[in-house]
This record gives structure tokens, C-alpha cells and sequence, in this order.
């Protein structure tokens, strides 16, 4: 009898995506798992014990939910798996295909995509609601069909149990080797903090410059501009000539940032997909042992002061984001307890090591005759 035999899809998320490659796939082969992976531009050849299959990436949102998740179904086909982990909305109707076919599928949602909608820029305003209502009637009639949910997080996991779907969360925390050694010696950081992650006005990034102008420290700024036209608007804020823009980086290029700042900013909007989401920026703050100053939503906070690692402020005021910048560079010994307090919380609870137990266990579930996994729907509906 052949192993097992696990394929994640994406038509959208790079080949090497932190979730899909380096944390839900590698833990999988590391298992034990014939592990495969189908993206756009993927490396030939096998990676951290996972194989690599190449899409061509499309060109513009029509051509890659039409082409290109065409050309994942023809893939997933040639691979001929036992089991389907896909992690993008428009790859739905290829879960459904596959589930037609007799094979295990697991979607795996990354955001509340019906609420997220809401706020997206290159939606007209008057569509947004239609579009939300229409997309999560079908979202919830394929996940029924579906053998589980891998959610990103405790409130989109939820959604799904409450319609009867198997659902788990796996939530999306930094991977403790990643940030093995996080700088610890304060004297060698500079009076700056650091934002990393996708860069929009929805993400706090004109509050962000706003406050660097009203304190004496640096805003070490890592991220593309969404959309890009975005740029030279904010480069026109007082404050931009306190930022130290790097573009995208890579994986070792943010802990080269991390370790030179004294604090780290996710002070995102009061929006509806944002309160009750669990960003991997600020975790990996923590993990990096640099203290958070964070939004003051109701989770976050029971998080970061819960924690005593951090401060939280109203996103939409730059004053407020300015006087934790300025407490927390003005005070390094307390600054440091904070990010201290923040690592051990990471390694005591918030760490993808104990978050690959779960979807390892969800495979193991998928034994010769199962069904549904019906522990998983008890996890959901138990938080």
C-alpha cells in the first residue's frame, strides 16, 4: 500500500509563501508525508522534502480565475494525490471537482474573505455588499462538502462550525527556529521601531508617518505600497523623512530589521475583517523579543497586555501611536521586559510548533474509511 499522498494548491501565493511552504508543507513531509505543492513559478525539484510543481503565474485577476485555475485542476489531476489542501477562494470549484473524484480536500482559509471584500479598494462601493453576500453563499456551500477547514484563525473557524462544516484552526504563529537567537543586547539598537507586512492606508501606514513626526526616532518601513500609486502620496506626509524604506524583503532580511528596532507597529484599522484576526506581524514581533504597539481591539489586547508585552493605541490616532513610540525608545530597560515577556509567550503559546501538531493529527484522521473528522468540529465550537 503506497503512503499517503498530501498536494496544497495555490494559484495565487508564491511557491515559497511562509503558511503554505514553510510551515504547513514542510511540517507535513517532515511527518512523514509524500508531500506535494502546485504554484505559480515554483522551483523544479523537491525543497525541504516537499515536491515542486510549476504553474505559469497569471496575468491579471480574470486570467488567473479562469487559466490559471484551469491549469491547477489539469495539475492536481496528473498528480493523482489522496488528499487536496488548497488555499485560495477562486480554487473552490477545483475542491469541489476533486471532492467529485473521491479525494480528501481541505480548504484552507487564510481571511474572512466575505468581510474582506467589504473593504477592498478595486471593488466599487456599490457592489461590495452584493459581492459579499453572493461569495459567502457559495463559500458555505462548498465547505459543507468539503472534509475540513483549515482556518488561520479561532473566529474564522467558528464561521464554518456554526454551519455544520469539520473545522480547525491553524493558527498562522512564526516558527520558533526562525528567530532562534533574537537580539537581545539593547545598547546595540537604534532609537527606531519597524513596520513589515503589506503596506495600505486600511493598515495604518499615513498614521504610522504622522507619529514618526512627532518623535525623534526612525520608522524602518518593509512592505510594497497596495496599490502602488500609494507611495507617493504618503512620501508627501511630515514624518516620511523619518522612514527607511527597504521594499520587499526576505525571510532573513526581517530578522536583520527586527533586531535594530526597539519596537514593532501593527496598528491597523477598526475594520471588520482586522478585530478578530491574529497577524503574523505581531507574533513575530514577539518572537523577534521586540515589544508590539498595537491596536487596541479587544483580542489584541487581552494579547499584548495580557502579555505585558506591549502597549495598545487607537490606530486612528497619531498622537497616541507617537507617545508609545516615544515611551518605549526612551525607556529601553522597559522596553526590553516587554519583548522579553513577549518571547516567552511565544515559545509557551503562540509557536507553529504546537500549531503543526494539529494539522498533522487532521491527517491522521484521513485513515482508509473516515469520512469526517467530527473532533475537529468540537475544537471549533469548545473556544
Amino acid at each position: 500500500m503506497r503512503n499517503f499522498v498530501i498536494c496544497h494548491l495555490t494559484s495565487v501565493h508564491p511557491p515559497m509563501d511562509t503558511r503554505i511552504f514553510t510551515k504547513e508543507c514542510s511540517s507535513l513531509a517532515g511527518a512523514g508525508y509524500e508531500t506535494h505543492l502546485i504554484a505559480p513559478d515554483a522551483p523544479a525539484g523537491m525543497h525541504n522534502g516537499v515536491r515542486f510543481h510549476s504553474i505559469t503565474r497569471g496575468r491579471g485577476r480574470l486570467n488567473r480565475m479562469t487559466k490559471t485555475v484551469r491549469d491547477v485542476y489539469r495539475k492536481a489531476i496528473e498528480i493523482d494525490a489522496d488528499a487536496y489542501h488548497f488555499h485560495d477562494p477562486e480554487l473552490l470549484p477545483v475542491g469541489l471537482l476533486l471532492k467529485m473524484k473521491g479525494k480528501k480536500v481541505v480548504y484552507d482559509v487564510h481571511e474572512d474573505v466575505p468581510r474582506q471584500i467589504l473593504s477592498k479598494y478595486w471593488i466599487p462601493a456599490p457592489l461590495r455588499k452584493v459581492i459579499s453576500r453572493t461569495f459567502e453563499t457559495f463559500e458555505n456551500f462548498a465547505a459543507k462538502r468539503f472534509d475540513a477547514i483549515a482556518a488561520a484563525t479561532p473566529f474564522i473557524s467558528k464561521r464554518f462550525a456554526r454551519i455544520g462544516c469539520h473545522s480547525l484552526y491553524v493558527n498562522n504563529y512564526p516558527l520558533l527556529a526562525e528567530f532562534v537567537t533574537p537580539e537581545r543586547d539593547w545598547s546595540r539598537k537604534e532609537r527606531a521601531v519597524t513596520y513589515v507586512g503589506g503596506i495600505s492606508v486600511k493598515r495604518g501606514i499615513q498614521e504610522m508617518v504622522k507619529a514618526m513626526g512627532r518623535t525623534d526616532t526612525k520608522l524602518l518601513l518593509a512592505g510594497k505600497f497596495i496599490p502602488a500609486s500609494l507611495r507617493d502620496e504618503t512620501t508627501r506626509i511630515p514624518g516620511w523623512e523619518r522612514v527607511e524604506e527597504f521594499g520587499h524583503v526576505s525571510r532573513e532580511e526581517v530578522q536583520q530589521i527586527l533586531g535594530r528596532s526597539m519596537a514593532g507597529l501593527v496598528t491597523l484599522h477598526p475594520i471588520i475583517n482586522y478585530k478578530d484576526a491574529l497577524p503574523v506581524k505581531m507574533f513575530e514581533y514577539m518572537a523577534a523579543g521586540i515589544p508590539v504597539i498595537a491596536s487596541d481591539f479587544p483580542l489584541w489586547r487581552e494579547i499584548v497586555e495580557g502579555n505585558e508585552c506591549g502597549i495598545c493605541v487607537d490606530p486612528l490616532d497619531d498622537k497616541q501611536i507617537a507617545e508609545a513610540i516615544q515611551y518605549l525608545v526612551d525607556h529601553p530597560e522597559e522596553a526590553k521586559r516587554m519583548g522579553d515577556n513577549g518571547r516567552r509567550a511565544i515559545e509557551e503559546k503562540y509557536s507553529w510548533e504546537m500549531e503543526a501538531k494539529k494539522l498533522v493529527a487532521m491527517y491522521e484522521g484521513f485513515g482508509p474509511g473516515t469520512q469526517r473528522l467530527i473532533p475537529l468540529q468540537k475544537q471549533a465550537s469548545s473556544q
